[in-house]
């Protein structure tokens, strides 16, 4: 196992008590204002810190490290010792000990740490189950290595408020059907383990969860749930860096939609439709092949999947007129239709989809948000990994800016963005594209005081940009020029823009 550049080895500890009946997983929730799954119930776990391996006899090695590190997170998190002498330590030793391992004084931290490895030399306690690396969606990505514990006996897990607000023994059919009723959050790997063993004894469960885990790592297309219904599929797109994928959406229990589906490639497409396929067999049928918009890379398998199903393609017709390829069938989409995508996941009764007209990107980009949940499906008009590009002549800036204001009025939750990773708080991420398109404008108004040509006010207003992506920023320049001209606020004079 080898990790690269922007994957962080990281460990995940599945501790259960209790058969049959009385079985029970410990789960975590995170802070809700850390940035990765803030808020989100998890499994106690953690980052490898190279210390974790310093010392092996025979060398640091990932493996190593990933299960020195499950115990250290393990014992810091829930003060579960699986070593003797840990274990042996009174109530206020080990707290003493557990606080100082996480203190921010690095000096004071590492000192800790010694003194817990001189302690806690590894055991037979920890069961490897797989490793699972994040999906592509994601600049930042994790390969987890998941281990399995059985509460030992004579300990009982703790949390200390910090990165951790609090643990606790769940049921796995009772905490999954709380998610079904979107009374909690919980973390997508944490949910593709609980499926698994949801009706199942422990080991056939954990065994059915290394199977399907060794398959993501051989290149099968790993299926993500974030929300009851939904299946988010990144799929390797021709889209503009630093994303890599575009998300692919698939909604529904009785009447399946497909949203996006951006598979260009064939063995791209061909990933897509195994993962359409399980999730086909699952029950439902597909109803419609829905875009938010036109471009490139969001639409890559639309023509092969509308063939190969035999269903029609659904969306804005600006956009339906822009296809490559006209499909055989088509329906065109407009604000305030409803798309029923069958019966809730909780059996709360029926489910829909509810089309917004968002225009600004493009005329015709549309976002969809279910009934149940108010999950948004919002194409490109957000993003996680970056800002979203306004291209003049395509799009609007001003009108592209109603459309995020238009969500503020929307009963919105989670977000399914066009690329990057789902964001929890919608309401949150729509607020922040807004002050970050209005500290944008004030920069290029500030700019315009002294006035330029394109390129030394490109110099100016994205200073902060990776000079890979000028080309990007250079047209969103333009657009925001393009808004302030049309306001009265700045205008052109031969090769240079100036305020007004």
């Amino acid at each position: 196992m080898t990790g690269q550049p922007s994957t962080r080895l990281s460990a995940a500890i599945l501790v259960t008590r209790g058969e049959g009946s009385s079985f029970e997983v410990y789960l975590v929730r995170r802070a809700p204002e850390l940035r990765f799954f803030g808020g989100f119930l998890a499994l106690p776990g953690g980052v490898v810190d190279p210390d974790d391996a310093a010392g092996d006899e025979v060398g640091p090695d990932l493996e190593r490290g990933a299960l020195v590190c499950a115990e250290r997170e393990l014992f810091e998190e829930t003060g579960i010792a699986l070593s003797a002498p840990v274990g042996e330590l009174g109530v206020g030793a080990r707290r003493e000990l557990r606080a100082a391992l996480t203190v921010r004084d690095r000096e004071q931290r590492t000192e800790a740490r010694d003194r817990w490895r001189r302690m806690a030399r590894g055991n037979a306690s920890l069961t490897r189950l797989y490793c699972i690396t994040t999906p592509p969606f994601s600049p930042l990505r994790y390969q987890t290595v998941t281990y399995h514990l059985r509460l030992p006996g004579g300990e009982s897990p703790s949390i200390v408020p910090g990165e951790l607000v609090e643990g606790e023994f769940h049921a796995v059919d009772e905490i999954l059907k709380k998610w079904e009723r979107g009374e909690v959050w919980i973390a997508p790997p944490v949910v593709f383990l609980l499926e698994r063993l949801r009706g199942e004894s422990l080991v056939p469960g954990l065994e059915q969860a290394t199977r399907a885990a060794r398959d993501f790592e051989r290149g099968k297309l790993h299926p993500v749930r974030f929300t009851p219904g939904a299946i988010l599929l990144p799929l390797l797109s021709p889209t503009h860096p630093p994303a890599t994928t575009t998300n692919c959406l698939v909604l529904g229990t009785e009447r399946i939609q497909v949203i996006d589906p951006a598979a260009v490639e064939e063995a791209e497409r061909e990933r897509l439709v195994v993962a359409l396929e399980e999730r086909l067999r699952e029950g439902g049928r597909l109803d419609n092949i829905l875009i938010t918009h036109h471009h490139p890379d969001h639409i890559g398998a639309v023509g092969f999947l509308a063939g190969r199903y035999d269903v029609p393609v659904a969306g804005h017709p600006h956009a339906l007129e822009r296809l490559p390829r006209a499909p055989g069938k088509t329906r065109a989409l407009s604000d305030g239709d409803v798309i029923p995508l069958g019966d809730a996941p909780d059996g709360s009764g029926p489910w829909e989809l509810q089309v917004l007209h968002t225009p600004g990107h493009v005329e015709g980009h549309l976002a969809f948000r279910d009934s149940r949940y108010g999950t948004l499906v919002a194409g490109d008009l957000l993003s996680t990994v970056s800002t979203v590009v306004i291209d003049p002549g395509e799009g609007h800036l001003a009108t592209y800016l109603l459309s995020l204001e238009r969500l503020l009025g929307e009963d919105i939750s989670l977000v399914y963005p066009g690329h990057g990773l789902a964001h929890k708080d919608g309401p949150g991420l729509v607020r922040y594209f807004l002050a970050h398109r209005k500290k944008r404008e004030d920069k290029l108004l500030s700019a315009l005081l002294l006035g330029g040509t394109i390129e030394e006010l490109l110099a100016t207003v994205y200073d902060d940009a990776d000079p890979r992506v000028h080309d990007l920023a250079r047209r969103s320049l333009l657009s925001g020029l393009e808004k302030l001209a049309e306001e009265g606020r700045a205008q052109k004079a031969g090769t240079r823009w100036e305020a007004c």
